[in-house]
């Protein structure tokens, strides 16, 4: 009996099977746009809060503004005691350097606990690995103290200098997984060849862990790029607000705060995000499903 409903499914026409499934195929797609719809309204409404007047902001919900109306970008990039534009170019250079740093310092620190062997390698994993579970908060005021006597508050130094110092451990853990999935063979090969440890680094592993490298470099930019309790804690003059403190200083709990420079300005500050993404989103992908080795 069992072998006969099994063929008669398999002779049962694939139309009859795709007629079946089709209603409950557009209900799921149905649920899935609203949800994405839903998700996406607070993005899209403020894009068009950017365009409206003053006066119609918080007057309507409406996706569609009565009247276009781009004075806000205009008032927004210059309105303040510092052009934006310097707010961009800090949070660029911060955000790039951070990059740098970070996929710099943790490849080579991931490369170190994933190929090389050394006397307490486990145990120096398993202490980066306890880092995780550290609340920043923690080391909040230890770090203050350190780079208050250092004089280097006020500067961007205590956002960059620590990502050279390989501080991000959940970077090297990705990179360290993703290397040890590359045949080991390779490197004795080089080795018989005469490469230095250096040389394997550079020549061979590097090119085949571009996708977790993308990974780190992305996950690396958006974070600096929006975060704003660092540049709060370190950063006074107005001269080096990157543009979350920059964006702080459109709302003013003791008078008016120019809402329409605000969400233009936050519509600008997500097109650096969304290009950088874009470009490496195949890399990214990648890197995350760890496939790097089936390209």
């Amino acid at each position: 009996m069992t072998e006969m409903t099994a063929s008669v499914t398999a002779a049962r026409p694939p139309s009859d099977i795709t007629k079946r499934s089709l209603p409950g195929s557009l209900i799921v797609h149905a649920l899935l746009i609203a949800a994405s719809l839903l998700m996406v309204y607070p993005l899209l409404w403020m894009v068009s809060a950017s365009v409206r007047p003053e006066t119609e902001i918080f007057s309507s919900t409406s996706l569609i503004p009565s009247s276009i109306d781009f004075s806000s970008y205009a008032r927004g990039w210059v309105g303040l005691d510092v052009s934006f534009g310097r707010f961009f170019w800090n949070s660029l250079v911060i955000s790039l350097l951070v990059v740098t740093g970070n996929v710099i310092a943790c490849s080579l620190t991931a490369f170190a606990f994933a190929r090389l062997r050394f006397a307490g390698r486990n145990f120096w994993f398993a202490i980066m690995l306890g880092t995780l579970m550290i609340p920043y908060h923690v080391t909040l005021i230890p770090q203050y103290v350190l780079f208050l006597n250092l004089g280097w508050v006020n500067t961007i130094l205590p956002l960059v200098v620590p990502k050279f110092l390989a501080s991000d451990a959940f970077f090297i853990f990705l990179m360290v997984q993703f290397f040890r999935g590359i045949p080991r063979e390779l490197d004795e090969a080089a080795m018989m060849d005469g490469c230095s440890a250096w040389r394997i680094y550079w020549k061979i592993m590097l090119p085949l862990s571009l996708p977790v490298l993308a990974t780190a470099a992305i996950f690396s930019f958006i974070w600096t790029w929006d975060d704003f309790f660092g540049p709060l804690i370190y950063l006074n003059d107005m001269n080096t607000y990157t543009i979350q403190l920059g964006l702080r200083t459109f709302v003013d709990s003791t008078s008016a705060s120019d809402w329409g420079g605000l969400f233009a300005m936050s519509t600008l500050t997500l097109v650096p995000v969304f290009f950088f993404f874009l470009f490496f989103q195949r890399l990214l992908i990648e890197g995350i499903a760890t496939t790097g080795m089936k390209r």
